[in-house]
């Protein structure tokens, strides 16, 4: 399955286990995560420790869940970076606006804390 979709104490992480992720792959997170905030998660990270590549439209759909969980007063936190998304990130700013960990237990942690 492309993307991995499980629940760890009250956060819900979606793992993209892809090596690009693309506008194909964008649209099914979109739904999945979506369905995931209407049903009171408010807490989430997406794991993209597996993904080479990312596209502006898959980037579109994670800057999307970032303000709609916002406006309900929850969070969206990103783990692992490759070299060339660490460079999307970095090439479109968005590395200021996203909270990044390296490791997924972390990033579970930061909510807790």
């Amino acid at each position: 399955m492309a993307i991995i979709e499980e629940v760890i104490d009250d956060v819900l992480v979606e793992i993209i286990n892809l090596d690009r992720a693309t506008l194909r792959e964008a649209e099914d997170l979109k739904l999945m995560v979506n369905h995931k905030i209407d049903y009171g998660y408010k807490k989430i990270i997406i794991d993209l420790t597996s993904v080479e590549y990312i596209d502006s439209t898959f980037l579109g759909v994670i800057v999307g869940t970032l303000k709609k969980v916002v406006k309900m007063g929850g969070d969206l936190k990103l783990v692992g970076f490759q070299p060339a998304v660490h460079s999307m990130f970095e090439l479109t700013r968005l590395f200021r606006v996203f909270e990044s960990y390296s490791e997924l237990q972390d990033a579970i942690k930061s909510f807790h804390n």
